[in-house]
């Protein structure tokens, strides 16, 4: 795909003449209008290049595994261009590909290249193909699969409200062809767009198919449509399928939001993704309607993030059960879900929760989650992603290269180029800095047109010099918002606090002399008549911040994260004493210094602090201390040199640190089994004592799926021993999850060549929530094993596998 891009020319004027009349039409929209990111040329050190890299890198590199993975092959035979009918993995995987078109797109906004222009001309035309004459576009029924998946049903729409995700692709699909449309001018993939929301608005509606999108998006994909074609009757089935949501059929639940009446919900629940994209939808339809009960609604369930549900690195959705949000306070660090879609999605939120109320809080949760818990899902090198983030690992979380749900790497590709679309917002004569990002932009304001250019080694520096470039004196008012984090409030709300600080007030130049301004919803306020040349100029003071979580957060007890500007910061293996951060702690008056490193990780800016570790002994109970230096790193940039362990939030007490094991015959083994996944292997023996059986916050070995049949796991020693004992800690996520205690299990020992049963000196145990212990007549061997018969009906798992 690297021979796409090249440089050519773009067309469209006419296009966004007609774009820009039909916006002129629209009664209502948001009071506060983004600055298009066309408009934004960002030229820093830090978002630019990885912007490139996304260019040159990532969206072909995507597009390369759309080919690989059957995903185009989905539509040739859907078209029947070429036979079979076997498909991808989920009838999702379509959307990999509207949402890469969609990214390509913005990035022939902001850098022509024919190449990759005529390559999307021909996947549109595959696209073209496979849709049906009345505009039904969704390859997993058209292809008509003699062994259809089991999640389309046996006719359209039956279960959208489950699993079909008919109305999720066609969501994506409205998103891709408004933004190739706008890149080109073309209207080809706006045509099948365009189709393809006319069949929803026939068949979906009141009196007709009365049914609700089991996974949320295609109604700010209608609102989108609405925009450029001013056709209200997309706004219309945007506002329907956020009505008909509710109780009443087999499908309500509160994993896809559907529990109750969109305006009846005050609380964050259920699928991360799905929700937060759906709150988005409310924001866009109360915003085109005027509708204010859903903004009651979206305004409670904010407070309800914000307040109890939201990792300090901007993350959202703390549970992989359902990939969804837990219960108030419940934020588990190394077994957090904190989906990348969801903090992409959780932009979307905030951004459009600024555009309806300009408050600065929301671009405050916008800029956390951009920095941190979202551009932590792609690597430096823009071809290896994570789908969770954690905020703490052992080693078990690495990059993939792909993932047979990919949603999280094409939702990347689109993200990033559309990035500088969220640096400015302008209202009448009121224009709104909200990131701080080098960059020179040029926007139209009812005074004048403005040109306004951001000098910033930002987030490693706190200056930012502002210029005003006008034509002549034109009088607006500027609105710079000063950052919670600069005020000593981490985010809004009481969930993370910094200990013993006050609020400041940050200093501001214009043209070298400091200037009296106001404070209004977390801006500072500057209104006069402008000129050519004048230059605002902020400091942000940046030092590092030690936060806290609030008393009811019980996973940071004794735990402080570092913060700073708006980068958090974690502990990760290859820059500490022994590749170990589980057994750090550091006090809380730690002094902790910063040092760029220029050479690292692409350069970062690190902090370094004294701390201390600790190390079990054999045969004690007392720890072995030593001190050290303990090297932190940006959150964003961990995972980028192998398997790792890695910690956000740092013990400043000795008991909430994890001490590294001692040497013991299973920390000594090689393990196998007949799972072959070596990052859970390291579960067996990593001394880690669970809470329960369910405990999911370290980590534990599993069989999931399989069911009924018989496993193993094995210990081959460093050398010969001899042993008398084993205990086995099991691993059972019921009622809801898929793994139970085993129905039986037996241990082998090896002689010779043999595996033989050991002499158990009383029955095998099989119980939840503790160690169940087998001893028995001493043999002298080089391996261990562990055989494991799974229930009838489901999977099994271990904890922890100890040898005496």
């Amino acid at each position: 795909m690297r021979s796409f891009w090249g440089k050519a020319a773009l067309a469209g004027a006419g296009m966004l003449m007609a774009n820009i009349t039909v916006q002129a039409q629209l009664q209502k929209d948001y009071p506060i209008k983004p600055v298009a990111f066309t408009q934004v040329r960002v030229n820093d050190n830090f978002w630019a290049p990885k912007i490139r890299t996304n260019a040159s890198v990532t969206i072909p590199y995507t597009l390369e595994q759309c080919r690989k993975t059957g995903r185009i092959d989905n539509f040739l035979r859907a078209a029947g261009k070429i036979p079979g009918d076997k498909l991808t993995e989920y009838t999702f995987d379509d959307t990999d590909l509207y949402k890469v078109i969609e990214g390509a797109s913005y990035g022939l906004q902001m850098q022509p290249n024919p190449g990759l222009e005529k390559y999307l001309d021909t996947l549109i035309s595959i696209i073209g193909a496979a849709q049906e004459k009345d505009g039904y576009l969704y390859t997993f029924r058209t292809v008509k699969a003699a062994k259809p998946h089991e999640w389309i049903g046996s006719k359209r729409w039956e279960k959208e409200e489950d699993l079909s995700h008919e109305l999720y692709n066609s969501g994506h699909l409205f998103e891709a062809a408004v933004a190739h449309y706008q890149a080109t001018g073309k209207k080809t993939l706006l045509n099948i767009a365009i189709r393809n929301a006319d069949l929803l608005v026939r068949d979906f509606g009141w009196g007709k198919e009365e049914k609700f999108p089991g996974h949320q998006i295609v109604e700010t994909g209608l609102t989108r449509l609405y925009r450029v074609t001013g056709n209200k009757s997309y706004l219309d089935l945007a506002k329907f399928f956020l009505d008909v949501r509710g109780p009443g059929t087999h499908y309500s639940q509160e994993y896809s939001q559907s529990h109750k009446k969109v305006t009846d919900q005050h609380e964050a629940v259920g699928h991360a993704v799905r929700a937060t994209y759906m709150y988005t939808g409310m924001a866009d339809v109360a915003a085109l309607t005027g509708d204010r009960k859903y903004l009651t609604a979206i305004d409670d369930i904010w407070d309800d993030v914000v307040d109890r549900k939201l990792y300090i690195t901007g993350g959202i959705g703390a549970t992989g059960a359902g990939e969804a949000f837990g219960a108030a306070y419940e934020l588990p660090n190394m077994s957090a879900y904190a989906e990348t879609c969801a903090a992409i999605a959780n932009v979307y939120w905030n951004s459009r929760m600024f555009l309806l109320h300009g408050d600065a809080k929301y671009i405050d949760v916008l800029e956390r989650t951009l920095y941190n818990g979202l551009l932590s899902g792609v690597s430096i090198s823009g071809d290896r992603f994570f789908y969770p983030n954690p905020l703490a690992s052992m080693g078990q979380h690495q990059r993939s290269a792909w993932f047979g749900c990919a949603c999280c790497i094409s939702n990347m590709t689109r993200f990033l180029p559309s990035m500088p679309g969220y640096v400015y917002a302008q209202k009448d004569n009121d224009l709104y800095v909200n990131l701080f990002v080098g960059d020179s932009a040029t926007i139209q304001l009812k005074a004048g047109k403005v040109n306004i250019v951001q000098q910033t080694d930002y987030p490693w520096n706190g200056k930012d010099e502002i210029t005003i470039n006008t034509a002549k004196p034109t009088t607006f008012t500027l609105r710079v918002r000063i950052p919670g984090w600069a005020e000593n409030r981490p985010v809004p709300g009481n969930l993370y606090f910094e200990e013993d600080s006050s609020a400041v007030k940050i200093p501001i130049l214009l043209n070298g002399n400091p200037v009296a301004y106001t404070t209004e919803k977390g801006y500072a306020v500057i209104n006069r008549s402008w000129k050519k040349g004048d230059k605002v100029t902020l400091d942000f003071p940046m030092e590092v911040r030690k936060i806290l979580a609030a008393a009811a957060v019980k996973d940071d007890h004794s735990r402080f994260a570092l913060e700073r500007g708006p980068i958090m910061y974690c502990l990760e293996g290859p820059d500490n004493k022994d590749a170990t951060v589980q057994n750090i702690v550091v006090d809380k008056q730690a002094v902790v210094s910063p040092v760029y490193r220029p050479d690292l990780l692409s350069g970062v800016m690190t902090l370094q602090m004294p701390g201390n570790s600790a190390s079990r002994q054999l045969n004690s109970d007392s720890l072995i201390r030593s001190s050290q230096t303990v090297t932190a790193i940006p959150y964003f940039s961990w995972a980028n040199r192998g398997p790792a362990e890695m910690t956000v939030w740092i013990p400043f007490e000795a008991s909430a640190a994890r001490p590294k094991p001692a040497p013991t015959i299973a920390s000594k083994s090689k393990v196998t089994a007949s799972v072959k996944n070596q990052r859970m292997y390291m579960a067996l023996n990593d001394q880690y004592e669970p809470k329960d059986s369910k405990d999911n916050s370290a980590l534990y070995l599993h069989w999931w799926p399989a069911k009924g049949t018989t496993e193993w796991v094995q210990y081959t020693f460093d050398s010969s021993h001899t042993v008398s004992s084993s205990k086995v800690y099991w691993y059972d996520d019921g009622p809801f999850g898929g793994c139970r205690v085993p129905a039986a299990w037996k241990l082998y020992y090896k002689q010779g060549g043999e595996w033989k049963p050991v002499n158990a000196k009383a029955p095998y145990t099989v119980e939840k929530d503790k160690y169940n212990v087998i001893t028995f007549e001493p043999v002298t061997t080089t391996a261990l094993k562990l055989e494991i018969q799974l229930p009838a009906d489901n999977a099994a798992g271990i904890h922890e596998w100890i040898v005496e």
